[in-house]
């Protein structure tokens, strides 16, 4: 009797310890079952040549997180206006990290500004939304991120199945554990927050020591974002906005149309949207809107802006790099 009340003790417990396993396993569950991983895993196999038990070892391994889908739905540009959402990032902190980022990467800044012809305070204003200076680039296992959104969320899952690809095929390349790798909930990674596909396209070994690492050299970082910004048509000297002031007449209909320049500042004059400060012409421009607690602000939106849309496609994000970048430049009291 004693010896029974032992072994069912033991087997309550036993079976008490594998059932919080089971519930844990059933809030995360992985994707080896699933169909889209399946044929993922075949994919992969054929095309790059990856082993196919370690493939789909990698997939029951990649754990689903509902914290991850409930995330893409809600990204801050989407939900706030103009002045709550510059709040986010325009912040005596931000302005001061900025200030001490940049003085602690003086050199390279330079260099980087000198060889991409991307002003610093630009790369300084990108890392500082992106990851506050290195100090959040996200708690999600890339692996994680990128299987979720790929096998979960059919509306980008075309998109995050090829970023997962690029994210194997870029671990191989560097020598890297695919299952140790953190970044954000969308699968970004380092102190400028690259996708896969932007890292094995964008990222350069700015420092020179024979490898890629915008985790933690800052150097490789900088010239990482340089790069990706002078690759997209970033053009040295130019502005980056002008305020416009609307005529009465101007042609509402193209005010937030497009993040790519499809007219000019004379084109834009021409229907409504004067420049208040002097700008060429024959530039290419955009004309946007900005909601402050005052009412709309219009604006032209010039090459660089658009150059800066392509890191994160959202006027507001664009906005918010180039007024902290301002903002770092007047508390460091200039460029020098």
């Amino acid at each position: 009797m004693k010896i029974g009340a032992v072994v069912l003790k033991w087997t309550s417990g036993l079976l008490i310890g594998m059932g919080l396993v089971l519930a844990a396993c059933a809030q995360e569950p992985g994707h080896g079952d699933n169909a889209d991983a399946q044929k993922f895993v075949e994919y992969m196999v054929q095309e790059h040549q990856f082993d196919r038990k370690e493939m789909q070892e990698l997939m029951r391994n990649a754990k689903r997180k509902d914290s991850i889908l409930k995330a893409i739905k809600r990204p801050a540009e989407k939900a706030k206006p103009w002045y709550e959402y510059k709040k986010l990032f325009l912040t005596p902190q931000s302005i001061a990290g900025g200030v001490d980022f940049w003085d602690k990467n003086a050199e390279a800044l330079a260099e980087a500004e000198k060889k991409y012809g991307v002003p610093a305070e630009m790369i300084v204003a990108i890392i500082g939304i992106e990851t506050r200076y290195g100090g959040n680039m996200g708690g999600y296992r890339v692996l994680d991120a990128l299987s979720t959104l790929a096998f979960n969320y059919p509306r980008r899952s075309e998109f995050f199945t090829k970023e997962l690809e690029n994210y194997l095929l870029l671990t191989r390349e560097q020598g890297m554990d695919p299952l140790a790798l953190k970044g954000s909930y969308a699968g970004a990674m380092g102190f400028g927050q690259f996708m896969p596909s932007s890292y094995r396209a964008y990222a350069v070994d700015f420092s020179e020591d024979g490898k890629v690492d915008i985790w933690t050299n800052t150097t490789d970082a900088i010239g990482s974002v340089a790069n990706y910004l002078a690759r997209h048509g970033w053009k040295p000297g130019e502005p980056t906005t002008v305020l416009a002031n609307p005529r009465p007449n101007a042609d509402m209909t193209i005010v937030n149309d497009t993040l790519q320049p499809e007219w000019t500042v004379g084109e834009l004059a021409e229907k409504g949207f004067n420049a208040t400060s002097q700008v060429a012409p024959e530039m290419p421009a955009i004309v946007f809107s900005l909601q402050t607690e005052q009412g709309k602000q219009y604006w032209l939106g010039l090459n660089n802006f658009s150059t800066i849309t392509t890191y994160n496609r959202s006027r507001l994000y664009a906005m918010a790099v180039n007024e902290l970048a301002q903002e770092i430049v007047k508390a460091r009291g200039g460029k020098s």
